[in-house]
């Protein structure tokens, strides 16, 4: 009988892991194996560069800072398994954790923190280019020096789309906005931001079919989708504004979700609709969903699943 599960590893869980083990919970983490498509220590893993998480003040790369939370959340004594949950039984106490091998953990208390996964269009040259001048978070990668001064390429029509379109004019020479469709799906407000900022160009009715470049990403190629023209831009940098996925599916609808599957918690805490289930990081956060929101996060499960346990006796 386990105290605390935490399944997931990104900055949520081993922040939650390091708090819980200063705790004396002795928590047992499950940080999957390329569970949803990622690498243990989650999105992060996948970015070069952190530039803005504090004490860092010259940046470290983000698989290495994954690597020093891990390291932390040991030293206090979390035990980590690298190991997937395929689901879990939250019909009563204790909770079941189920592993992809069968195996199943009971515990008291379980915190969530299986992020959410960014959405790629999976173009020719994406994978080779990821991180090489293709990114998902223009807040997380748009001050980099590689994309300043450089035409980017914003991928989306929705209100995160012109946000990041509007982020990225402080550091670009243009931004371009490209859109599948002849209208924005963002708001009249975030529309009209879009529309007459001067940095922005709008691309209308046009796809991204192939990222151009070997080491770096020099340019795409694009198609116009009424007429089926296809042209090459010349750009530094490629951003995926297209959505994310809560990597929810494991929890066979047993926690409450909101209308896109991200968890609902109950405001200004992580507790979610059954009482010693928490949830922490990107999986609950559909707004920020940064390193360091996502770490504040884990240290409310955390302080949560503490307090929830000592209630309980």
């Amino acid at each position: 009988m386990e105290d605390v599960v935490i399944i997931g590893s990104g900055p949520a869980g081993h922040t939650a892991a390091i708090y819980c083990a200063r705790a004396n919970l002795r928590p047992l983490m499950f940080e999957g194996m390329m569970a949803g498509g990622i690498a243990a220590g989650g999105q992060l893993t996948t970015t070069t560069e952190v530039e803005n998480f504090p004490g860092f003040p010259d940046g470290i790369a983000g698989s290495e800072l994954m690597m020093r939370m891990r390291v932390q959340s040991e030293k206090h004594g979390a035990r980590i398994r690298t190991e997937t949950v395929e689901t879990v039984r939250l019909g009563g106490r204790p909770f079941s954790v189920v592993l992809e091998g069968g195996e199943s953990v009971e515990t008291k208390a379980l915190i969530v923190a299986t992020g959410a996964t960014a959405r790629r269009l999976g173009i020719a040259g994406e994978e080779r280019l990821w991180q090489r001048g293709i990114s998902a978070c223009a807040v997380c990668d748009g001050a980099l020096p590689l994309f300043r001064n450089k035409v980017l390429v914003v991928v989306g029509g929705g209100d995160s789309a012109v946000e990041e379109a509007t982020h990225l004019t402080k550091y670009a020479s243009k931004v371009i906005l490209m859109h599948r469709r002849d209208e924005l799906r963002a708001s009249k407000a975030m529309q009209t931001r879009a529309l007459s900022n001067p940095k922005i160009e709008m691309a209308w009715s046009t796809v991204p079919l192939e990222a151009l470049g070997e080491k770096m990403l020099t340019g795409l190629k694009v198609q116009d989708v009424k007429t089926a023209v296809e042209r090459t831009i010349e750009c530094g940098g490629l951003f995926y504004a297209i959505g994310h996925v809560p990597n929810t599916a494991f929890l066979g609808g047993q926690l409450d979700l909101d209308e896109t599957g991200y968890i609902r918690t109950v405001p200004g805490s992580a507790r979610t609709n059954i009482d010693g289930v928490f949830a922490c990081g990107d999986v609950q956060d559909r707004k920020y969903r940064q390193a360091i929101t996502a770490a504040g996060s884990g240290c409310a499960a955390a302080l949560d699943a503490e307090r929830f346990l000592a209630e309980d006796g």
